[in-house]
């Protein structure tokens, strides 16, 4: 076998799946997907072929051909816990296409269900968050990033309901007999009260880009190509529409800076508050967090990131999960141009002065395992979700400044439209990267360090601390506080969340419990709306003993799932005493059913590992 990458089973000696046609029928009762999946492969084979799938049930596999045709398959009994098990079809000679019939499990690690009394509509939803792995929890599939298929997708689902994906909306139309391809018996296909969603992806994408969510989900138009929907109702519909009405001119700012869009809709879908991410770039619908609505557009910027995606990431894809930062640090950049160009510098270098403390808080995160530190790191047997960190995104947004600091703005430019014309609709490595990067820029590795960023632990000597007045002035009053000296009321009269979030950040972690205390009571930081201040002061807050404000974590952690919340707050209680540890464990005891999967086995972790 010849793996061509550490987190799936494909053999890079077989062909890979091309196109995958799916029929899925919802089962909300069950919270279960009943499915077909016509495979066609890239070239035709014979003999075993192996497909990711994780917590599958596999019913039947046959000929294209020859439905009736069954082909011999088996589903590896032992499952790893980070690969799921392998399913080895036995292929005829020459085969091109072949059917599959199988069902998700309750436990799909890609799929959330929510009940009615968890929805704003009382209604059932479902939604679907493929990376890095979990797309093999809804399909079976070659499910590495180095594969890319093009798809169509049949949703069958309650009429009363409707669903979006990450495709081009075909039509919503009464289901036929012909749709289903062995997925369900017709008369359950074709029940009264059932509806069916159709959508294509012509453009090709890597598997853990599908995605799809179904639910009362109701939209409002943003510009000529941009929509944003929701569960929420009215409200909050209103609301994200005032949160992201900029949108369509961050995507002509994209054009300008990287190129062309290639994928004709920019939409948005604001999810319930147990997606586990602030964003997910599926392309054509970008999945979003209720929490990046705050009311005074600074939301924007996690859309400018997702934006950005749509060039570095989903344009040009990493070939692994060792070349992440090829997505990340890449994006990260881009979108740090765009902000620069539509909301100002000065606001571009508080996201990088944001980032730049969060870089150097993973370094302390991962002292005592510094090959999560390095931007092209060894994965094999290590689950993607477990060391997930800003480490590809901050280290590689540092590298590619680097260089441009090192050729010029104007230079980089060309640089990187260049490499983006060249590699669109491709998965490329690290090293594809560098020999691009060297044969583009003459004599680049004597002038930047290649093998200390990319092989190195740590952050590298050449690395830069951003620098602009705003973030000096933020910086120095930071450092204030350990002394007592809380800012006066004109020094913060202009700050918005992302002011306090800099200021948070950059406060020392060894200040007293009455400090604190008298922040917030200035400021009301604990009660703030926007989720990035209140979570930087909760965690502030845990390590002096505040248990003032264990109430206000415990229904943090009750209301939101994203795990950029979770991880720290669960992670500041189980390192305090017995009494903060047992308060996380009966929270998550709690709330764990409200966390997607993802999420949950993250708090797990975090609660396994300090007891």
């Amino acid at each position: 076998m010849a793996p061509v990458d550490p987190h799936s089973y494909t053999d890079g000696a077989h062909p890979v799946t091309a196109h995958a046609a799916l029929a899925f029928y919802l089962d909300f009762s069950a919270s279960a997907i009943h499915a077909s999946a016509l495979l066609t492969l890239s070239a035709p084979h014979s003999g075993d072929l192996l497909l990711d799938t994780r917590a599958l049930a596999v019913h039947s596999a046959a000929t294209a051909t020859a439905p009736t045709s069954p082909i011999p398959f088996s589903l590896a009994a032992d499952a790893d816990p980070v690969l799921g098990s392998a399913l080895t079809l036995t292929l005829p000679p020459d085969t091109t296409s072949f059917l599959l019939t199988f069902s998700t499990s309750a436990a799909a690690s890609a799929l959330q269900w929510l009940s009615p009394p968890q929805t704003a509509s009382a209604l059932p939803f479902v939604f679907s968050q493929c990376q890095s792995v979990h797309a093999r929890s809804v399909f079976p599939c070659h499910d590495t990033p180095a594969a890319r298929i093009t798809y169509s997708l049949l949703l069958n689902l309650p009429a009363r309901l409707s669903a979006v994906a990450a495709a081009r909306h075909v039509a919503r139309r009464d289901p036929v007999p012909s749709d289903h391809r062995g997925a369900v018996p017709s008369d359950l296909w074709c029940a009264p009260g059932r509806i069916v969603e159709e959508f294509h992806m012509a453009q090709c994408v890597p598997p853990y880009l599908f995605a799809f969510a179904a639910g009362a989900i109701g939209s409002r138009d943003l510009g000529p190509r941009t929509r944003v929907y929701a569960e929420g109702g009215d409200t909050l519909l209103d609301d994200a529409a005032r949160e992201f009405a900029g949108v369509e001119d961050m995507v002509k700012v994209g054009e300008s800076l990287f190129g062309p869009y290639d994928w004709e809709r920019f939409d948005l879908l604001v999810l319930p508050p147990s997606f586990p991410y602030g964003g997910m770039e599926n392309p054509r619908m970008v999945f979003l967090t209720p929490t990046v609505i705050k009311g005074d557009a600074a939301g924007a910027q996690v859309v400018a990131h997702e934006l950005a995606h749509s060039w570095t990431g989903n344009l040009i894809t990493n070939k692994t999960n060792e070349d992440f930062w090829l997505n990340e640090g890449f994006t990260t950049y881009a979108e740090r141009r765009i902000v620069e160009v539509v909301q100002g510098e000065e606001r571009a270098a508080l996201n990088m002065g944001i980032g730049w403390r969060g870089l150097n808080r993973m370094m302390e995160r991962f002292k005592d395992n510094m090959e999560f530190t390095k931007l092209k790191p060894k994965m094999a047997g290590i689950d993607p979700d477990d060391v997930y960190s800003e480490v590809p995104y901050e280290k590689g947004f540092q590298f590619l400044w680097r260089i441009e600091r090192q050729i010029g703005r104007p230079a980089f430019d060309e640089f990187l439209k260049k490499y983006i014309a060249t590699f669109k609709f491709q998965s490329i490595d690290t090293e594809t990267f560098l020999e691009f990067l060297k044969a583009n820029v003459p004599g680049i590795e004597n002038q930047v360090d290649l093998d200390v960023w990319i092989e190195g632990t740590g952050i590298p000597p050449d690395a830069m601390e951003p620098d602009s007045a705003t973030y000096r002035k933020i910086c120095t009053l930071a450092a204030e506080f350990k002394s007592g000296k809380i800012p006066s009321e004109d020094e913060v009269a202009d700050w918005s969340g992302q002011e306090w979030e800099l200021y948070l950040e950059n406060l020392s972690k060894d200040v007293e419990s009455s400090q604190v205390i008298a922040l917030d009571e200035r400021y009301k930081l604990s009660e703030s709306r926007d989720y990035e201040v209140k979570v930087a002061f909760l965690q502030l807050a845990i390590p002096t003993g505040c248990r003032c404000y264990f109430n206000e974590v415990e229904k943090c952690l009750k209301q939101v799932g994203r795990m950029k919340y979770l991880r720290p707050l669960y992670s500041s209680l189980a390192k305090c005493s017995e009494e903060e540890k047992m308060l996380a464990k009966r929270i998550f005891s709690e709330a764990h059913e409200f966390y997607h999967p993802i999420a949950r086995s993250v708090v797990e972790s975090i609660l396994s590992k300090h007891g």
